[in-house]
């Protein structure tokens, strides 16, 4: 293994019981374990954090404990030592759907949603967190720097704050929903408003985090970060055991469908599950570069320069994590699918009137690719899927006052009983 570096700090780490290194997707070098290492030193290409345990990992070992993100602590790459920066993230639950027939899903389907709009701050960007943000109050940075469409700003921002660290915004300007960009004020962040697109914000962090080693960035090119994020992969197979076939993500920035189709590897060489599921990847039409790539089979990303959708969780048009994202789907055997926005505002209404379900645009992506590939004949009957719902619904509330019609009826208090009358008669 060669060292390297990533802002001109080196550092290193040490383990009990497992072996963690940091290994290039696009040249296969492969370095020691620097928190502050982000990015290959030699081609520039994104790493991937490399977990190697010693025997005795079992599903008993894991339920002996609560269940969240660090039931899994010894697949996690922290260090014995470091102090867990936390709010309880992870253990959302896995809500199978009961009234999809009039939709046309068959019976012989079994369908899940893990809704991750449980998490503290109401995203799966908290499993993330939890991580990254320990790991930056274990080796004493200033403050964090993230980019952000809203989620993970929201939850940056509230572990920063429980970690004691500053934390610095880019927010695209004008394009962030009020509820993140409530949360992220909250909790006290300091916000910088970036004129352009969410790829703009990110452009700069990076440029900034390259030239000096006071800021640490919690944006999902920190393989770290993603790391907390593969353990949905692990609660869900903790939860079906081997009945899975198919995994639904939303895609953004392209980091959460690569965390777990990597939790899903990991626990396959582990023998803890006993086979693979397929990712499927899903993004807006108006936002769908990893659509257009995998369509035409190239291995160079074809961007979105002005992205567009409701979904503003996923309004991006240059993932920095495209390679990783590709990688999954393949591997998987899986595919990248687009929904218009008119079938996401549909599915979410549907989750949220017929299921219960309360989740953001993004979150709503996964069952309009369900619903559109079982129209397409393409779901096999007596299949198993999990959709992954990223964000609650509260995050972006001006979506309902947009898209949805609210019928109120006027009534004095003689005439409450008639008017509930006629409602229930109907």
């Amino acid at each position: 293994m060669c060292g390297g570096l990533f802002g001109n700090r080196l550092l290193s780490f040490e383990f009990k019981s497992k072996r963690v290194y940091l290994k290039c997707i696009n040249c296969n070098s492969t370095f020691n374990a620097n928190p502050m290492l982000f990015l290959c030193p030699k081609c520039g290409g994104l790493l991937e954090v490399i977990v190697e345990v010693d025997k005795g990992i079992s599903w008993d070992r894991f339920r002996a404990r609560r269940f969240n993100v660090w039931r899994y602590r010894e697949l996690l790459p922290v260090p014995s030592d470091v102090e867990i920066v936390t709010l309880g993230e992870g253990g959302t639950p896995l809500i199978p759907l009961v009234n999809m027939e009039h939709y046309g899903l068959p019976r012989s389907l079994r369908v899940y949603v893990k809704f991750e709009g449980s998490n503290p701050t109401g995203s799966f960007k908290d499993r993330g967190m939890t991580v990254a943000v320990s790991l930056a109050k274990y080796v004493g940075v200033k403050a964090a720097i993230v980019a952000s469409t809203g989620n993970t700003a929201a939850s940056a921002s509230a572990y920063s704050a429980r970690a004691k660290i500053k934390c610095i915004v880019l927010l695209p300007k004008g394009k962030v929903a009020k509820g993140k960009l409530g949360q992220a004020i909250l909790h006290g962040a300091q916000i910088i408003e970036v004129k352009g697109s969410f790829d703009n914000a990110l452009e700069a962090v990076m440029k900034t985090v390259k030239t000096t080693n006071k800021l640490y960035p919690l944006n999902s090119f920190n393989p770290w970060r993603l790391e907390g994020q593969k353990t949905i992969a692990y609660e869900i197979a903790d939860e079906l055991n081997n009945q899975l076939d198919w995994v639904i993500v939303p895609v953004g920035n392209a980091g959460n469908i690569s965390a777990i189709w990597k939790g899903f590897r990991e626990l396959y060489k582990l023998k803890l599950i006993e086979k693979l599921p397929k990712m499927i990847g899903v993004q807006a039409e108006g936002a769908s570069p990893l659509v257009k790539t995998w369509s035409i089979k190239s291995n160079k990303l074809i961007p979105v320069n002005k992205p567009e959708t409701c979904a503003t969780a996923i309004r991006i048009g240059k993932p920095i994590n495209w390679a990783k994202a590709l990688k999954a789907v393949k591997e998987s055997k899986g595919m990248f699918i687009a929904v218009s926005d008119s079938e996401i505002i549909e599915s979410q209404k549907i989750l949220a009137k017929f299921e219960g379900i309360d989740v953001e645009p993004a979150g709503a992506v996964g069952l309009a690719a369900l619903l559109k590939l079982n129209r397409e004949n393409i779901v096999d009957h007596g299949s198993n899927i999990v959709i992954v719902a990223t964000g609650h619904a509260l995050k972006d509330v001006d979506i309902i006052i947009k898209y949805y019609d609210v019928v109120k009826i006027s009534a004095d208090t003689t005439e409450v009983l008639l008017v509930i009358d006629r409602i229930i008669s109907k």
